[in-house]
């Protein structure tokens, strides 16, 4: 999947949870933001760097992270 290309796992950015790439904003925040209820342009608002694609990456990892595969980045 070309859209996990979004995401980064750096051990010295935010204790090495997976991020959106260039940014310090944890996949867990966009998916708990989605999980409380908030929309795409709510969540957009809130973190201006990010994009579109940006959710969809979270998206993307998490589903892969629910099918209890090993991801490699």
């Amino acid at each position: 999947m070309n859209v996990l290309k979004r995401i980064t796992i750096d051990p010295e950015v935010c204790h090495g949870k997976a991020c959106i790439a260039g940014t310090r904003i944890p996949v867990s925040v966009i998916l708990d933001n989605l999980a409380e209820g908030m929309n795409r342009e709510e969540i957009l608002k809130s973190y201006p760097s990010l994009t579109p694609a940006d959710i969809d990456a979270a998206l993307a990892y998490a589903a892969l992270i629910a099918k209890e595969r090993h991801i490699v980045l």
